[in-house]
């Protein structure tokens, strides 16, 4: 029984984590936890939280503390923290100046009305809008990434006068009524009517997609699954998506085009970091010009840095939006979102009253002041392409190790997504069990990544833009031992199987 026998020895070594390297220094100290026990914040997370929730871990992590991208758990256990709340704490947990600012300001100001002016407000769009492109200028203020969308879509139906809203399957977009109906995962939805005037059109995946090539995603590592076909600097798989988008105007909307918006992230995130053929978002944006329609860059996890080359997740496509939604990484884990236009677009609003109660208050503003200055200060935006261009290479070199299971590793900077498969001939996902079981073993080896994609099966790595190349290799050390975990693990069932047989 010498495979068994192989099996046996290696998933005992797995299981000890002895190959594993040490944990990254990290110099704080967590305060001791004194807080409800364990299991009765379990009980209320589902009897009284919100039972819809459900937890990311077989046992439920409690956390208690957070530094930088370090958290640490109700028994003092320190994790790495490579998810970031979703791609939401961009500068790092319980970042001093960060901290500093919102206690200065609370002990000022902690509310008003936007009714009143306040100097937070001023100093924080000046130093937004800063930081963006061509005519926009104008701030609105909200609390999270679904009322941006909401927001924007509003404006662009007012604007424009027109109503269907069109974004990309596998999109999400947001939770909230209108949001959801643009966002298009089954698991998101429910047997709702929704409203009308939503037209989802085909993802331009070229890794899942009919078409697709090695070189076609703006990424530092190649599709091998697929050669490319393309010549010089036009794209195949662009432009036969782009043909299929053309088709919407065909079949799904009248002959003058009688379109508001179309919305999309230039990464899909919770789509599982899904990247576009070159120029596809470029042709896409022009014809929707073209049709009197805007273009809505949804930047509520691509922004801030997060990919690298550019500040914004659209620059790298080549396209100018005329209003961009945004969140998330903006507040570092405060509620903090925005919506950013042209004059002329927010114009139309004044058409009825619009009011925001807490959009706009001086905590938030100050705190998003903070973060941007964070980012500049820190040169995080430079560490997420230096730092998540060599994650990325490391992951490809995994990639080649266990090719049955890692079927694409895609992403820029600090947006990275790793496709487990079942089957690298059919791409067939790996079912939620065995994904299941990495996620928790990574976990308790110290080391937290998110899900993501329709099936469940894309690991998301969206670490706070604080981390290190150390932190980088030690995911990765993290990650190929689960994987060979799981392997082992089908070794001895396969061998169990047989044995039972004879």
């Amino acid at each position: 029984m010498p495979l068994f026998k192989y099996a046996v020895n290696r998933w005992s070594k797995v299981c000890k984590f002895s190959t594993l390297p040490e944990i990254p220094e990290c110099k704080h100290v967590p305060s001791a936890y004194h807080g409800p026990d364990y299991n009765s914040i379990l009980k209320a997370q589902f009897e009284n939280v919100s039972p819809s929730l459900k937890p990311f871990y077989k046992k439920p992590l409690l956390l208690h503390e957070g530094r930088s991208q370090w958290l640490w758990n109700h028994e003092g256990k320190r994790f790495l923290d490579m998810f970031a709340g979703i791609a939401t704490v961009s500068v790092g947990h319980s970042h001093p100046k960060i901290v500093a600012a919102a206690t200065e300001q609370m002990s000022k100001l902690g509310y008003t009305p936007t009714i009143y002016m306040q100097p937070r407000v001023l100093e924080y769009v000046e130093k937004l809008t800063n930081k963006l492109p061509g005519d926009l200028k104008v701030v609105y203020l909200v609390n999270s990434g679904s009322e941006a969308t909401e927001l924007a879509f509003l404006m662009s139906r007012v604007y424009t006068g027109n109503h269907d809203i069109i974004s990309l399957k596998n999109a999400y977009h947001g939770g909230t009524y209108a949001a959801s109906t643009a966002t298009a995962m089954s698991n998101f939805r429910h047997s709702i009517s929704r409203p009308p005037g939503h037209i989802h059109v085909m993802n331009p995946d070229v890794y899942l997609g009919p078409w697709g090539g090695s070189r076609c995603r703006d990424t530092p590592i190649l599709l091998r699954t697929r050669k490319c076909h393309c010549v010089k600097n036009e794209c195949k798989a662009s432009e036969k998506y782009f043909s299929e988008f053309l088709n919407t105007f065909k079949f799904s909307l009248p002959k003058d085009g009688n379109l508001a918006a179309f919305i999309a992230e230039s990464i899909q995130g919770i789509g599982g970091v899904v990247q576009f053929p070159k120029n596809y978002l470029n042709k896409v944006v022009n014809q929707v010009h073209k049709t009197g329609g805007l273009y809505i860059a949804d930047e509520v996890q691509t922004g801030f840095g997060r990919t690298g080359e550019h500040f914004w997740g659209f620059e790298s496509q080549g396209v100018q939006p005329d209003i961009v939604t945004m969140a998330k990484g903006i507040g570092n884990g405060f509620p903090l979102g925005a919506v950013v236009t042209t004059p002329e677009i927010a114009n139309a609003l004044n058409k009825a009253s619009h009011f925001n109660t807490f959009g706009g208050n001086p905590l938030s503003c100050a705190v998003g002041s903070a973060v941007l200055d964070v980012i500049e200060e820190e040169e995080l935006q430079k560490n997420c392409l230096e730092v998540g261009t060599h994650l990325l290479h490391r992951l490809s070199t995994l990639m080649l190790e266990y090719p049955n299971i890692i079927g694409d590793v895609r992403g820029k900077g600090l947006m990275i997504g790793v496709e487990l498969i079942n089957d690298p001939l059919t791409k067939e996902s790996l079912d939620t069990q065995s994904v299941s079981g990495i996620f928790e073993d990574m976990k308790d080896m110290g080391v937290l990544v998110g899900k993501g994609g329709v099936n469940g099966n894309v690991l998301r790595l969206k670490p706070p833009m604080c981390v290190t190349k150390q932190d980088a290799d030690f995911t990765l050390e993290v990650l190929k031992n689960a994987i060979q975990r799981h392997q082992d693990k089908i070794l001895i069932d396969k061998e169990s199987v047989f044995m039972n047989s004879n």
